[in-house]
């Protein structure tokens, strides 16, 4: 494992039992992580993405061991490139088309600002707890170490679903039509047959669609259709039911939106 020798060197002269829960613990993600990129799928997209930024917690967590700057170098590096890979859009791409169904086009949407803030805060508050209660356990400092991992194991619980649905965001352009995919934004599937699309172009500033994308940042798509069709926006505590919308045309935000534009336009999707 590259960088192995960080954690052997951070866990040198301690305790055996330390030593063998840092082993165990680093080797343990190690193959979960390296599962994750083997088999790709929306599930194991939503894995890595969790677990290979660990490697960055590791290398600090090593660095205040007192490891030396060669180890860090080793460590840190590789786990600098593995955690922005990962993150990249190209990534979420192919990671969720592989688990597409038949003749289906699946394009991940970017993060709506607030969901996006809210899943680096929690996990930056769960991955030390992660990291630091076994460890803590293993050197017998037992309040601490125990309440680490309750609220590791905690976390993986309540927040593990809460994550994993920023995962399953996508457009997807299929031989009927096109669907929204969006558990974090809407309530249901929301799915237009072919002939229910007027167009799809991007968004232009002083567009007056209904906005679907969150909000994201960035470049959005516009959405036109034939008919006013309805939407559900998720349930919320001030609207337990959802809230419904009646629209003629909708915005969507791709990671990738000029690769949405073409890939409508070879299905004869009518592409402004």
């Amino acid at each position: 494992m590259i960088g192995g020798s960080a954690i052997e060197s951070a866990v040198d002269g301690r305790s055996s039992v330390v030593a063998w829960a840092a082993a165990i613990g680093g080797w343990g993600l190690w193959a979960v992580g390296a599962l994750g990129l083997a088999v790709a799928s929306a599930w194991s997209l939503t894995v890595v993405r969790i677990v290979v930024p660990l490697s960055l917690l590791a290398t600090i967590a090593a660095g205040i061991g007192g490891v030396s700057a060669v180890d860090l170098v080793l460590s840190g590096g590789p786990s600098v490139v593995a955690a922005a890979a990962v993150m990249t859009a190209d990534f979420g791409r192919q990671w969720v088309q592989a688990s597409a169904y038949g003749d289906e086009e699946r394009f991940p949407l970017r993060l709506p600002v607030g969901a996006g803030l809210a899943a680096i805060i929690s996990w930056l508050a769960w991955a030390p707890a992660l990291i630091a209660g076994p460890l803590l356990v293993a050197a017998e400092s037992w309040i601490a170490g125990v309440l680490l991992c309750v609220l590791a194991i905690a976390g993986v619980v309540l927040l593990g679903p809460r994550w994993h649905r920023l995962s399953l965001r996508w457009f997807v352009l299929v031989p009927a039509g096109v669907v929204v995919h969006d558990p974090v934004v809407l309530a249901d599937t929301f799915p237009l047959r072919t002939a229910q699309v007027a167009s799809i172009g991007l968004a232009s500033t002083d567009t007056e669609a209904a906005d679907l994308t969150g909000p994201a940042s960035g470049y959005a798509i516009e959405v036109a259709t034939t008919e006013s069709v309805t939407a559900v926006f998720a349930f919320t505590p001030s609207d337990p039911n959802g809230k419904a919308i009646h629209l003629r045309s909708f915005l969507i935000a791709p990671s990738r939106p000029g690769r949405v534009l073409r890939s409508a336009r070879a299905r004869g999707l009518p592409v402004a």
